[in-house]
């Protein structure tokens, strides 16, 4: 029977704790356990790699290096939003076209489908008349001269 036991080793490396835990009480297998270590000691969210590096200095909203950045900002949200919009439009009326395209061709499948029918039919009854006016191969009659010497 394989058991798992509780939590064997911990170790701390670049803010990660690993935790090595018991697989099988038969062997000695360790399997790590990657789990972030927070400087507040409790569970809680890792700090993502963007904001790692950038200081948490206060910024005077009246001053105008934050009125640019605020609107360069705001104009970088408008472009992102409008090229979305009509990244979506385009979808929609190239979604459009295909379902015209997909009627058509549907049509032109039911055209053909008929015109396959008729001509196999046709097919068919030319096949059917010929064998019908054809003998069939070893009884044919031999034309005899007036002689009857059959040559």
């Amino acid at each position: 029977m394989s058991k798992t036991s509780p939590q064997n080793t911990t170790a701390e490396t670049n803010g990660v704790s690993v935790i090595y835990t018991q697989a099988h009480t038969s062997g000695l297998q360790q399997v790590p356990q990657l789990v972030p270590v927070s400087p507040g000691g409790g569970g809680g969210k890792a700090t993502p790699p963007s904001k790692q590096g950038k200081k948490n200095c206060s910024v005077d909203r009246n001053s105008d290096e934050y009125r640019q950045r605020r609107e360069r900002n705001n104009m970088a949200v408008k472009k992102s939003r409008l090229k979305s919009k009509q990244k979506a439009q385009d979808t929609l009326q190239r979604v459009n076209q295909l379902k015209e395209e997909n009627e058509r061709l549907e049509a032109k499948i039911k055209l053909l489908t008929k015109e396959l029918s008729v001509l196999k039919d046709l097919f068919l009854e030319h096949a059917h008349n010929f064998t019908d006016s054809v003998p069939p191969l070893g009884t044919e009659n031999t034309m005899t001269n007036s002689d009857g010497s059959g040559q």
